[in-house]
Protein backbone atom coordinates (compact mmCIF):
# COMPACT_ATOMS: atom_id res chain seq x y z
CA UNK A 1 0.00 0.00 0.00
CA UNK A 2 2.46 2.49 0.71
CA UNK A 3 4.40 1.67 -2.61
CA UNK A 4 1.23 2.08 -4.20
CA UNK A 5 1.23 5.82 -2.64
CA UNK A 6 4.65 6.55 -3.43
CA UNK A 7 4.18 5.31 -6.77
CA UNK A 8 1.11 8.07 -7.20
CA UNK A 9 2.95 11.12 -5.85
CA UNK A 10 5.85 9.95 -8.31
CA UNK A 11 3.00 10.26 -11.09
CA UNK A 12 1.75 13.07 -9.71
CA UNK A 13 5.18 14.78 -9.98
CA UNK A 14 6.02 13.45 -13.62
CA UNK A 15 2.77 15.29 -14.59
CA UNK A 16 3.22 18.44 -13.42
CA UNK A 17 6.91 18.78 -14.74
CA UNK A 18 5.50 17.73 -17.71
CA UNK A 19 2.84 20.76 -18.23
CA UNK A 20 5.22 22.87 -16.60
CA UNK A 21 8.04 22.19 -19.73
CA UNK A 22 4.94 22.43 -22.47
CA UNK A 23 3.90 25.97 -21.05
CA UNK A 24 7.53 27.15 -21.44
CA UNK A 25 7.58 26.04 -24.83
CA UNK A 26 4.29 27.85 -25.90
CA UNK A 27 5.45 30.50 -24.47
CA UNK A 28 9.14 30.45 -26.07
CA UNK A 29 7.39 30.15 -29.24
CA UNK A 30 4.73 32.85 -28.87
CA UNK A 31 7.40 35.65 -28.12
CA UNK A 32 8.93 37.69 -30.85
CA UNK A 33 11.48 36.48 -32.57
CA UNK A 34 13.87 40.00 -30.93
CA UNK A 35 12.80 39.63 -27.61
CA UNK A 36 16.35 37.47 -26.40
CA UNK A 37 17.83 40.35 -28.18
CA UNK A 38 19.39 43.28 -26.10
CA UNK A 39 16.78 46.12 -26.01
CA UNK A 40 19.21 48.64 -28.42
CA UNK A 41 20.04 46.01 -31.02
CA UNK A 42 16.80 45.84 -31.57
CA UNK A 43 15.98 49.22 -32.07
CA UNK A 44 19.12 49.35 -33.83
CA UNK A 45 17.83 46.67 -36.66
CA UNK A 46 14.67 48.77 -36.88
CA UNK A 47 16.18 52.18 -37.65
CA UNK A 48 18.62 50.24 -40.31
CA UNK A 49 17.59 52.54 -43.08
CA UNK A 50 14.89 55.52 -43.62
CA UNK A 51 13.33 56.50 -46.67
CA UNK A 52 13.91 60.70 -47.70
CA UNK A 53 11.78 62.07 -50.57
CA UNK A 54 14.08 64.90 -52.71
CA UNK A 55 12.54 66.86 -55.68
CA UNK A 56 9.94 64.14 -56.22
CA UNK A 57 11.95 60.70 -56.12
CA UNK A 58 12.21 58.84 -52.72
CA UNK A 59 15.48 57.26 -51.44
CA UNK A 60 16.65 54.59 -49.18
CA UNK A 61 19.58 55.64 -46.51
CA UNK A 62 20.73 54.83 -43.04
CA UNK A 63 18.94 55.24 -40.20
CA UNK A 64 21.19 57.41 -38.58
CA UNK A 65 23.23 59.90 -41.42
CA UNK A 66 26.63 60.95 -39.86
CA UNK A 67 29.34 60.50 -42.73
CA UNK A 68 28.37 62.48 -45.55
CA UNK A 69 30.73 62.85 -48.80
CA UNK A 70 29.93 66.02 -50.77
CA UNK A 71 31.37 64.96 -54.66
CA UNK A 72 30.96 67.74 -57.44
CA UNK A 73 27.54 69.62 -55.86
CA UNK A 74 28.88 73.55 -54.80
CA UNK A 75 25.28 73.55 -53.72
CA UNK A 76 25.47 71.19 -51.60
CA UNK A 77 28.84 72.81 -49.97
CA UNK A 78 27.17 76.26 -49.56
CA UNK A 79 24.13 74.57 -47.87
CA UNK A 80 26.63 72.78 -45.66
CA UNK A 81 28.21 76.17 -44.69
CA UNK A 82 24.54 77.84 -44.36
CA UNK A 83 23.88 75.10 -41.76
CA UNK A 84 27.10 74.47 -40.00
CA UNK A 85 27.72 70.73 -41.60
CA UNK A 86 31.02 69.11 -41.51
CA UNK A 87 31.23 66.68 -44.25
CA UNK A 88 33.78 63.89 -44.07
CA UNK A 89 34.99 64.25 -47.34
CA UNK A 90 34.33 67.40 -49.99
CA UNK A 91 34.99 68.86 -52.86
CA UNK A 92 38.60 70.99 -53.23
CA UNK A 93 39.65 73.56 -55.68
CA UNK A 94 43.63 72.87 -56.50
CA UNK A 95 43.83 70.90 -53.12
CA UNK A 96 42.13 73.00 -50.69
CA UNK A 97 39.14 73.89 -49.76
CA UNK A 98 38.15 77.73 -50.70
CA UNK A 99 38.26 80.56 -48.00
CA UNK A 100 34.58 80.80 -48.44
CA UNK A 101 34.10 77.15 -47.68
CA UNK A 102 37.46 76.64 -44.77
CA UNK A 103 35.68 77.11 -41.40
CA UNK A 104 32.89 75.34 -41.84
CA UNK A 105 34.52 72.31 -43.60
CA UNK A 106 36.63 71.71 -40.35
CA UNK A 107 38.65 68.29 -40.45
CA UNK A 108 36.87 67.30 -43.80
CA UNK A 109 39.10 65.54 -45.86
CA UNK A 110 39.18 66.19 -49.64
CA UNK A 111 37.34 63.96 -52.10
CA UNK A 112 38.74 65.39 -55.23
CA UNK A 113 38.13 68.23 -57.33
CA UNK A 114 34.69 69.39 -58.36
CA UNK A 115 34.32 67.52 -61.99
CA UNK A 116 36.96 64.47 -60.82
CA UNK A 117 35.78 63.19 -57.72
CA UNK A 118 38.91 60.54 -56.45
CA UNK A 119 36.77 57.40 -56.05
CA UNK A 120 39.56 55.54 -53.96
CA UNK A 121 38.95 58.39 -51.40
CA UNK A 122 35.38 58.58 -51.54
CA UNK A 123 35.39 54.67 -50.29
CA UNK A 124 38.14 55.09 -47.90
CA UNK A 125 35.83 57.15 -45.89
CA UNK A 126 33.47 54.65 -45.41
CA UNK A 127 30.30 57.43 -46.22
CA UNK A 128 26.87 56.94 -45.12
CA UNK A 129 25.61 59.19 -48.18
CA UNK A 130 27.05 61.22 -51.16
CA UNK A 131 25.72 64.09 -52.42
CA UNK A 132 26.35 64.31 -56.60
CA UNK A 133 25.64 67.17 -58.62
CA UNK A 134 23.00 66.82 -61.60
CA UNK A 135 25.73 67.72 -63.93
CA UNK A 136 27.77 64.42 -63.91
CA UNK A 137 27.47 62.09 -66.22
CA UNK A 138 26.16 58.49 -65.87
CA UNK A 139 29.09 56.89 -65.22
CA UNK A 140 30.08 58.91 -62.50
CA UNK A 141 26.95 58.48 -60.96
CA UNK A 142 26.87 54.79 -61.61
CA UNK A 143 30.00 54.76 -59.37
CA UNK A 144 29.10 56.69 -56.67
CA UNK A 145 26.08 54.69 -56.21
CA UNK A 146 28.28 51.68 -55.77
CA UNK A 147 30.25 52.99 -53.05
CA UNK A 148 27.13 54.37 -50.95
CA UNK A 149 23.26 55.72 -51.42
CA UNK A 150 23.87 58.63 -54.07
CA UNK A 151 21.80 62.12 -54.04
CA UNK A 152 22.45 63.93 -56.64
CA UNK A 153 21.94 67.36 -55.76
CA UNK A 154 20.08 70.46 -58.64
CA UNK A 155 21.92 72.53 -60.01
CA UNK A 156 18.93 74.80 -60.58
CA UNK A 157 18.58 77.96 -58.75
CA UNK A 158 15.13 77.46 -58.85
CA UNK A 159 15.31 73.99 -56.25
CA UNK A 160 17.26 76.01 -53.53
CA UNK A 161 14.79 75.38 -50.71
CA UNK A 162 14.54 71.62 -51.34
CA UNK A 163 18.18 71.64 -51.81
CA UNK A 164 18.71 73.54 -48.08
CA UNK A 165 16.07 71.24 -46.52
CA UNK A 166 17.73 68.36 -47.70
CA UNK A 167 20.84 69.08 -46.22
CA UNK A 168 18.69 69.37 -43.05
CA UNK A 169 17.17 66.28 -43.16
CA UNK A 170 20.26 65.28 -43.39
CA UNK A 171 21.93 66.25 -40.41
CA UNK A 172 19.37 66.85 -38.41
CA UNK A 173 19.11 70.60 -38.80
CA UNK A 174 15.60 70.98 -40.28
CA UNK A 175 14.51 73.61 -37.96
CA UNK A 176 16.95 75.48 -38.81
CA UNK A 177 16.99 75.47 -42.57
CA UNK A 178 13.56 76.35 -42.32
CA UNK A 179 14.25 79.49 -39.89
CA UNK A 180 16.71 80.19 -42.97
CA UNK A 181 13.97 80.66 -45.54
CA UNK A 182 11.89 82.27 -43.12
CA UNK A 183 14.30 85.12 -42.34
CA UNK A 184 15.56 85.13 -46.64
CA UNK A 185 11.87 85.63 -47.73
CA UNK A 186 11.05 88.22 -45.19
CA UNK A 187 14.29 90.51 -45.90
CA UNK A 188 12.91 89.83 -49.18
CA UNK A 189 10.23 91.81 -49.49
CA UNK A 190 11.75 94.32 -47.94
CA UNK A 191 14.22 95.06 -49.77
CA UNK A 192 11.84 93.95 -53.21
CA UNK A 193 9.61 97.67 -52.44
CA UNK A 194 12.63 100.09 -51.72
CA UNK A 195 14.41 98.50 -55.43
CA UNK A 196 11.49 98.84 -57.27
CA UNK A 197 11.71 102.48 -56.93
CA UNK A 198 15.13 103.01 -56.99
CA UNK A 199 15.16 100.53 -60.25
CA UNK A 200 12.40 101.40 -62.05
CA UNK A 201 12.76 101.22 -65.85
CA UNK A 202 16.70 99.95 -66.15
CA UNK A 203 17.76 96.88 -67.04
CA UNK A 204 20.09 95.13 -64.69
CA UNK A 205 22.01 91.90 -65.23
CA UNK A 206 24.43 89.30 -63.30
CA UNK A 207 27.45 87.69 -65.62
CA UNK A 208 30.19 85.80 -65.06
CA UNK A 209 33.51 85.88 -66.32
CA UNK A 210 35.34 82.52 -67.10
CA UNK A 211 38.07 81.10 -68.83
CA UNK A 212 38.69 84.74 -70.18
CA UNK A 213 35.54 84.98 -71.58
CA UNK A 214 31.70 86.70 -70.65
CA UNK A 215 28.73 84.47 -69.68
CA UNK A 216 25.02 84.65 -69.14
CA UNK A 217 22.56 82.55 -67.49
CA UNK A 218 18.92 81.85 -68.20
CA UNK A 219 16.05 83.19 -65.52
CA UNK A 220 16.32 80.53 -63.38
CA UNK A 221 19.86 79.93 -63.51
CA UNK A 222 22.84 81.80 -60.99
CA UNK A 223 21.75 85.19 -59.20
CA UNK A 224 18.63 85.42 -62.13
CA UNK A 225 16.15 84.10 -59.90
CA UNK A 226 16.60 87.20 -57.57
CA UNK A 227 17.37 89.83 -59.70
CA UNK A 228 14.08 89.27 -61.45
CA UNK A 229 11.56 86.51 -59.49
CA UNK A 230 11.58 87.87 -56.45
CA UNK A 231 13.03 91.11 -56.43
CA UNK A 232 10.56 91.94 -59.79
CA UNK A 233 13.14 93.06 -61.77
CA UNK A 234 13.00 93.33 -65.62
CA UNK A 235 13.98 90.67 -67.61
CA UNK A 236 16.83 91.48 -70.65
CA UNK A 237 15.56 89.91 -74.23
CA UNK A 238 19.18 88.09 -73.69
CA UNK A 239 18.30 86.96 -70.36
CA UNK A 240 14.81 85.38 -71.91
CA UNK A 241 16.41 84.03 -74.33
CA UNK A 242 19.62 82.20 -72.95
CA UNK A 243 19.05 77.86 -72.61
CA UNK A 244 22.28 77.64 -70.30
CA UNK A 245 25.52 78.93 -69.80
CA UNK A 246 25.88 81.07 -72.66
CA UNK A 247 28.90 83.18 -74.15
CA UNK A 248 28.12 86.98 -74.73
CA UNK A 249 30.06 89.19 -76.53
CA UNK A 250 31.12 92.83 -76.40
CA UNK A 251 28.45 93.65 -78.90
CA UNK A 252 25.83 91.98 -77.50
CA UNK A 253 26.70 93.11 -74.31
CA UNK A 254 26.41 96.98 -75.60
CA UNK A 255 23.32 95.90 -77.70
CA UNK A 256 21.84 95.14 -74.35
CA UNK A 257 23.66 98.20 -72.61
CA UNK A 258 22.59 97.58 -68.86
CA UNK A 259 22.35 100.20 -66.32
CA UNK A 260 23.30 97.87 -63.79
CA UNK A 261 26.13 95.14 -64.01
CA UNK A 262 26.59 92.16 -61.58
CA UNK A 263 30.15 90.71 -62.74
CA UNK A 264 31.36 87.52 -61.28
CA UNK A 265 35.07 87.63 -62.36
CA UNK A 266 36.50 83.97 -61.30
CA UNK A 267 39.19 83.92 -59.26
CA UNK A 268 41.87 81.50 -60.95
CA UNK A 269 45.05 80.69 -60.59
CA UNK A 270 47.00 81.69 -63.66
CA UNK A 271 44.54 85.38 -63.24
CA UNK A 272 43.21 84.17 -66.37
CA UNK A 273 40.25 85.85 -65.81
CA UNK A 274 41.26 88.87 -63.80
CA UNK A 275 43.37 89.88 -66.58
CA UNK A 276 40.55 89.09 -69.02
CA UNK A 277 38.71 91.72 -67.06
CA UNK A 278 41.26 93.89 -67.14
CA UNK A 279 41.73 94.14 -71.22
CA UNK A 280 37.55 94.27 -71.25
CA UNK A 281 37.19 97.39 -69.32
CA UNK A 282 40.02 98.78 -72.10
CA UNK A 283 37.46 98.13 -74.82
CA UNK A 284 35.74 101.37 -76.49
CA UNK A 285 32.55 99.39 -77.04
CA UNK A 286 32.68 98.36 -73.40
CA UNK A 287 33.19 101.93 -72.04
CA UNK A 288 30.19 103.21 -73.85
CA UNK A 289 28.16 100.69 -72.02
CA UNK A 290 25.79 102.89 -68.91
CA UNK A 291 26.57 100.25 -66.40
CA UNK A 292 30.45 100.87 -67.29
CA UNK A 293 30.12 104.98 -67.90
CA UNK A 294 28.19 105.19 -64.16
CA UNK A 295 30.46 103.05 -62.90
CA UNK A 296 27.60 101.01 -61.79
CA UNK A 297 29.90 98.19 -62.56
CA UNK A 298 29.74 95.62 -59.37
CA UNK A 299 32.59 93.12 -59.38
CA UNK A 300 32.80 90.14 -57.41
CA UNK A 301 30.18 91.65 -54.32
CA UNK A 302 29.51 87.94 -53.00
CA UNK A 303 32.71 85.71 -53.61
CA UNK A 304 33.36 84.57 -57.12
CA UNK A 305 32.37 80.82 -56.39
CA UNK A 306 29.21 81.40 -54.94
CA UNK A 307 26.62 79.66 -57.44
CA UNK A 308 23.71 81.92 -56.79
CA UNK A 309 21.27 79.51 -56.65
CA UNK A 310 21.45 78.30 -52.80
CA UNK A 311 20.37 80.14 -49.16
CA UNK A 312 23.67 81.14 -48.40
CA UNK A 313 24.58 82.93 -51.86
CA UNK A 314 21.10 84.85 -52.00
CA UNK A 315 21.30 85.54 -48.50
CA UNK A 316 25.30 86.97 -49.00
CA UNK A 317 23.95 88.83 -52.06
CA UNK A 318 21.24 90.04 -50.52
CA UNK A 319 23.19 91.44 -47.47
CA UNK A 320 25.04 93.45 -50.41
CA UNK A 321 22.05 94.87 -52.26
CA UNK A 322 20.85 96.65 -49.36
CA UNK A 323 24.42 98.11 -48.66
CA UNK A 324 23.99 99.37 -52.24
CA UNK A 325 20.50 100.55 -52.71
Amino acid sequence: MKNKFQLFILSLIALFALAACNSQAQVEEDAPKDADKPAAEVETSEAETQEITYLGETYTIPGNVERIVIAGAMEAMEDATALGVEPVGAITIAGEFPEVFKEAMGQAESIGEKQQPNFEKIVQLKPDIILGSTKFPEEVVSKLEQIAPTILVSHISSNWEDNIMLMGKLSGKEDQAQTLLSDYKKNIEELKTSLAEDLKGQTVVAMRVRGGKMFVYPENVFFNPVLYDELGLEVPDAIKKAKAQEEISIEQLAEMNPDHIFMQVQQSENQENEQAYEQLKKNPIIQNIKAFKEDQVNVNIVDSLLEGGTVFSKVTFLDELKKKY
